[in-house]
């Protein structure tokens, strides 16, 4: 992306909380265009995990400082990545990455995120060993 954009993660209530949510932890940002309640609806997303939460597009969701998902959704391919920057009570502040940044330093992250069989296998295994998940940068 051209400009830096901050965005605002929201619903993480209705799914894992801030659990998944380290600063500095990579996360996918994916479109949603069938969404029934917002055609321009971007999900947060992470392997094995899934949907943590969506870009807020709500004038009461949207923090200060940050974009909403309108405003992103033309800015953006099918999917993008996010930094985590900032957690809060109940919402995530996160810079959105150039995709290439992101897919040069982990080839495999497409392939692994997309194999739903083996996401569930490899999520029993981090629910019982505690690993720490997430795309990676090096």
């Amino acid at each position: 992306m051209e400009n830096a954009y901050f965005v605002t993660i929201t619903g993480i209530n209705n799914y894992y909380g801030k659990k998944p949510f380290e600063i500095g932890r990579i996360i996918r940002l994916v479109k949603e265009p069938d969404n029934p309640h917002d055609n321009e609806a971007i999900l947060a997303f992470l392997p094995f995990i899934e949907k943590i939460g969506y870009v807020a597009n709500s004038t009461h969701t949207v923090y200060s400082g940050t974009i909403s998902a309108g405003r992103l959704y033309d800015k953006m391919d099918d999917y993008a990545y996010a930094r985590v920057m900032f957690v809060t009570h109940s919402s995530v502040i996160a810079l959105v990455l150039d995709k290439e940044d992101v897919e040069c330093c982990d080839e495999t992250t497409e392939a692994v995120s997309e194999n739903k069989e083996y996401n569930e296998s490899v999520k029993q295994k981090s629910e019982n060993e505690n690993h720490s998940i997430g795309f990676k940068i090096e």
